[in-house]
């Protein structure tokens, strides 16, 4: 039986294999890859969209104070230039060539008169396309009827005019029709639009009880935007004052119209023509020039609401600055932990930033869609065309991220200066 011997075990000794670390490829020691990640646009704003998120009414109150401040500015605007707009289109179709001559004061303060030949004189004035004039019946009264009182006469004024008197001043005729070379000589009257209505009178053909006689009533006047005075009137044919209600046939308003390019020409010789003897004793005025002096008061009155709202705007962004303030001491702990990530001082800049110009932005575009929505609301109900500026409205959302930026800037800043240590270490 073979014996069995152990067969020892002698493997070769294995040395140890060096331990040299692997060698590092360049691109691994770059420092693009040691660079902070950047943040693109669209990522800022969306960082900043979820800060104003997590605080809706806050974020809903602050932005009201700048769209408050906008609507109003952007309202204000608005309106005024609708009012002028409306005004335009009125002057353009009356048209500004309209010139009033009348009576003025002696050296002594009485009252004087014009010329009966007056009207006739400025019409023969190269420049001048239409005269035509009224003259104020002093003892003549208009009522209802013959039972009112005589001190209860409305304020309306009897005028005898001549027949020309809606192609020259440019009024139109509401109801009924115009006085005629007929109807002037007989008890016929044409009443102002204010007039019809303190009378009662509603259509042409009622009675009404004038100078101690009845007259008919053939027509009603529109309003009259260049002669206000027509507007309380009670118009009857020159003849027919003359001759029934003691009229003095001296003119108290001659209308001229002037070529466009000699308004100003004819208005310095009017006076003379009107009364060569005594031209200092005649008033010579524009109607449109009231209405343009009007339109200046507005200005005057639009300015101080721009004031307003610049106030309202200032206020507005007083709020974004305190909101944007204690959003950084409520979200230390969130900064911190943006900072302790590897998020940049610039990145929590913009953060804040973005969050501060959106909130402005909203406050902004909301403001001016309301201020929009204000103008065409009242510009429809007074009957004007509804124009808005677009620099106005641009020029709100501009200002509203200006706000934003100055608003926003120092809690930006403060919150990139917390260290990530002292931040989280905040409760």
């Amino acid at each position: 039986m073979a014996e069995l011997r152990p067969v020892p075990l002698n493997p070769a000794p294995l040395s140890p294999a060096p331990l040299s670390p692997a060698p590092l490829s360049p691109d691994r020691l770059s420092p693009d890859r040691l660079s902070p990640a950047r943040l693109s646009p669209i990522d800022v704003l969306r960082v900043g969209g979820a800060g104003l998120r997590a605080r809706p009414t806050r974020v809903v109150l602050s932005a009201l104070g700048i769209a408050i401040g906008i609507a109003a500015m952007v309202s204000v605007v608005g309106i005024s230039t609708s009012s002028r707009e409306d005004l335009n289109r009125q002057l353009s179709a009356l048209g500004t060539n309209l010139l009033t001559v009348g009576p003025g004061q002696t050296l002594f303060g009485e009252q004087t008169h014009l010329p009966a030949e007056s009207v006739g004189m400025i019409g023969r004035m190269e420049p001048v396309t239409g005269t035509t004039a009224t003259g104020k019946v002093v003892d003549a009264r208009v009522y209802r009827n013959d039972h009112v009182p005589a001190t209860q006469s409305g304020g309306i004024a009897v005028l005898a005019t001549r027949t020309d008197l809606p192609a020259t001043v440019g009024v139109t005729v509401a109801r009924g029709a115009f006085l005629n070379d007929a109807t002037a000589r007989y008890p016929a009257v044409v009443l102002g639009a204010k007039s019809a209505e303190r009378l009662g009178v509603t259509a042409p053909g009622e009675p009404v009880y004038l100078g101690g006689d009845w007259f008919t009533v053939v027509g009603v006047l529109g309003p009259a935007p260049l002669a206000p005075e027509l507007d309380t009137a009670a118009l009857v044919g020159w003849p027919v004052a003359q001759r029934e209600l003691g009229f003095d046939g001296h003119p108290t308003t001659v209308y001229a119209r002037a070529r466009e390019d000699a308004v100003h020409t004819v208005q310095t010789r009017l006076a003379a023509t009107a009364n060569p003897e005594h031209p200092d004793e005649v008033k010579v005025s524009r109607p449109s020039d009231v209405l343009a002096a009007k339109q200046a008061t507005d200005a005057t009155l639009n300015a101080l609401l721009l004031g307003l709202g610049a106030v309202a705007l200032l206020v507005g962004g007083v709020g974004v600055a305190n909101t944007m303030v204690i959003s950084v001491l409520e979200r230390r702990a969130e900064i911190g932990l943006r900072r302790a990530l590897g998020a940049t001082r610039g990145q929590v800049r913009a953060q804040f930033l973005a969050e501060s110009l959106l909130l402005s932005g909203l406050g902004g575009v909301g403001g001016a869609v309301l201020g929009v929505l204000v103008t065409g609301g009242y510009a429809t109900y007074q009957g004007w065309p509804s124009v808005v500026p677009v620099w106005a409205t641009a020029g709100g959302v501009v200002a509203t991220m200006a706000i934003g930026v100055v608003a926003g800037l120092y809690p930006a800043v403060r919150a990139s200066r917390l260290a990530p240590t002292e931040a989280l270490a905040t409760p």
